[in-house]
């Protein structure tokens, strides 16, 4: 059977000593993307714009940073550990969306408490608003030809001609392809449901639940990131997504809960 072949350049344009890359420019995209469907649905629901836009540093610092840490110290510990100044080198790539989610999560915090704007409100819109980025950034990781799947013989395996020459889960499409079902589930249910306390909670918690479900399932296939073993049945992206799967079925549990009192 013959499969496709992925080599295209990571590089999109050089301008002399400037390189956009592709990944960059899907990532700057998703951003503009999440942050104009949060300011379109604060307006919606009757929040300026001029309240969200000093929390938008905090929350990419955030991201950025949760990003860089979790990968430096759970994915390759043994050696940001020995060369520590090597954590600040982010050029060289080595960021765990994990880390990214929670550096987020907490600069979205400190942005609403500044801004008095209820953080769970807030959280809400911009978990189901980020979804579309997450899609873009796995592109990205597709035109890198990073976060690899394992090796396959189904007819859609991927060979990635810059790693070798075996066709393998274009995992990181598996991954973009179910962030965009997500969202479009996520983002009709908000506009079809009570816009009440509890769907803050039930928003959060349902995307926490599927996202994350849908990473745990995707790491059977994926190539493992950690340069270490974890000795256990589930890997480091695994174990790193359980907390996140359960903290979202305790919301939407707690959210339910919520709506029952109120009827």
């Amino acid at each position: 059977m013959t499969h496709p072949v992925w080599n295209v350049d990571p590089i999109l344009l050089h301008l002399g000593p400037i390189q956009i890359h592709w990944y960059g420019l899907l990532f700057a995209l998703g951003i503009f993307i999440a942050y104009t469907l949060v300011i379109r649905e604060a307006r919606a629901e009757g929040v300026a714009s001029a309240r969200l836009e000093p929390i938008f540093l905090p929350v990419v610092l955030g991201v950025v940073i949760g990003a860089r840490l979790v990968h430096c110290l759970f994915y390759e510990p043994d050696f940001y550990l020995s060369h520590p100044l090597e954590i600040l080198a982010i050029w060289k790539g080595g960021l765990a969306s994990h880390g990214g989610i929670l550096g987020g999560i907490l600069g979205l915090w400190w942005g609403a408490r500044r801004q008095k704007i209820p953080f769970l409100w807030l959280l809400s819109r911009v978990t189901v608003a980020a979804l579309p980025a997450a899609a873009l950034i796995r592109i990205g990781n597709f035109f890198n030809s990073e976060i690899l799947g394992k090796p396959t013989e189904l007819p859609w395996g991927i060979v990635f001609a810059r790693i070798d020459a075996l066709p393998r889960h274009p995992v990181m499409l598996y991954e973009a392809l179910g962030y965009l079902l997500i969202f479009a589930v996520l983002w009709t249910y908000l506009h079809r449901s009570v816009r009440d306390r509890a769907l803050d909670w039930m928003l959060t918690g349902w995307a926490l639940v599927l996202i994350f479900a849908w990473r745990i399932l995707l790491e059977w296939v994926k190539v493992p990131q950690a340069d270490y073993s974890t000795g256990l049945p589930l890997n480091v992206g695994q174990l790193l997504s359980l907390p996140f799967l359960l903290l979202g079925a305790g919301m939407i549990l707690y959210g339910k809960k919520l709506r029952r009192r109120n009827r």
